[in-house]
């Protein structure tokens, strides 16, 4: 990322303190010196400056409102004589939170706002607003995030899934939404968000619909699978994913166990899980497993039959080379991004429609996207490596899916 040296006048900090729209200020000072600069760059010399590196000219500006969380902001961007002039201050500025406005746009539009979301709309925007306009902002970024979410796929080892509820008005009525987030990790090691669909609930038809969908897109050679324990979503995987170990979450699993345990009993139970799923072997943990089952049974017999009914479920991580286990023993990739998303959906409380709520987290899920992009997040020459063993061995020493 290019660095630049801005030059905040006086006047510009002081208005910070001293006026109620001070940061916009600020932020909109700052911006167009970025933009200045950046027309520099692209013409190879500074203003009224000879140089044999110059490859354009300016001419003048034009000016063009950012809409932001902070107001309304009138930026200069500097135009060419030949060609034009290109930046990724509007391009990139974030895409879900054009998607959170127009979510609240969308609400005083359709007339089922309240004074309050009709504030917090004008004090998000700046400004008021049409149908039309709403219209042409949904448009735009409809585009983006069709293009996000409908891209080409390839060859993922790794999938993880997890779903969340949302509420969103359809008709005259509120309904009950489910959003299934699917994410991967390619044969590279690098992590991506492969698609986001939207439904009813989280029925093994709908599952089995969106695997599909992300199949016909390039989806392949998925050797592992995490997700929490739906019926519906672990079945659709194993007809979808065939071959595949299919890893039940840990930290979920924890939780649904001690959730059957007295709270005077938790920590104990507590501790007797950290023992069983820091097992570096699996008969190791089938011992401690056996332990606790002796220590704890009058205590929460409940909770021992839930921790052994999805015991060999939850540790079927260890089939994999111990280097990938921290990170594949759950669905914690995905909560980070859930909880991303419930962050903006708390604003919202209610979509206004089931596409208002694809766009805003469509855009998010873009966004995070992109930041993964360059980062290598597992090295896989281990994978590989023991991926070929297992398919060369004669001796079946993996839990297949199905």
């Amino acid at each position: 990322m290019t660095d630049y040296e801005i030059n905040v006048p006086g006047g510009v900090l002081s208005s910070l303190l001293s006026e109620k729209n001070g940061l916009a200020v600020l932020v909109e000072a700052v911006l167009n010196q970025i933009l200045d600069a950046q027309a520099s760059e692209q013409v190879g010399a500074q203003r009224y400056e000879r140089s044999d590196e110059r490859v354009a000219y300016r001419n003048g500006y034009r000016p063009r409102q950012l809409y932001t969380r902070i107001g309304p902001l009138t930026l200069r961007v500097p135009q060419m004589r030949d060609g034009q002039f290109s930046t990724e201050i509007f391009s990139r500025y974030q895409r879900s939170e054009q998607a959170l406005v127009l979510s609240l746009m969308e609400m005083v539009v359709n007339g089922v706002s309240t004074r309050k979301v009709t504030r917090i709309t004008e004090e998000l925007c700046g400004v008021t607003f049409s149908k039309s306009s709403v219209s042409q902002l949904c448009m735009a970024l409809d585009g983006r995030v069709a293009a996000f979410n409908e891209r080409e796929l390839g060859v993922f080892p790794f999938v993880i899934v997890d779903a969340m509820y949302f509420k969103a008005r359809e008709g005259d009525s509120v309904q009950s939404k489910a959003a299934m987030v699917v994410s991967g990790v390619n044969q590279h090691g690098n992590r991506e968000i492969l698609g986001l669909r939207i439904g009813d609930s989280e029925s093994e038809a709908f599952w089995l619909e969106t695997f599909r969908w992300l199949k016909q897109r390039g989806l392949k050679e998925v050797r592992y699978v995490v997700s929490d324990d739906h019926s519906g979503l672990v079945n659709a995987a194993r007809r979808c994913f065939q071959g595949a170990i299919w890893q039940r979450c840990q930290v979920h699993f924890m939780r649904n166990v001690l959730s059957h345990t007295s709270a005077k009993h938790k920590k104990e139970m507590g501790e007797g899980l950290k023992r069983i799923f820091g097992s570096d072997k699996v008969k190791d943990a089938r011992q401690r497993f056996d332990e606790l089952a002796e220590q704890m049974e009058k205590k929460a017999s409940k909770a021992i039959d839930c921790l052994e009914r999805g015991l060999e479920d939850s540790l079927a991580v260890m089939a994999l080379p111990g280097k990938y286990r921290k990170r594949l023993k759950s669905t914690n990739m995905q909560e980070r991004l859930i909880q991303e998303i419930r962050r903006r959906e708390r604003v919202v409380r209610i979509f206004p429609n089931e596409a208002s709520a694809l766009r805003l987290m469509g855009a998010l899920l873009a966004e995070i996207h992109e930041e993964w992009q360059g980062r290598r997040y597992l090295d896989m020459d281990d994978f590989h490596e023991w991926f070929t063993e297992q398919n060369s061995s004669t001796e079946e020493t993996v839990v297949p899916i199905c």
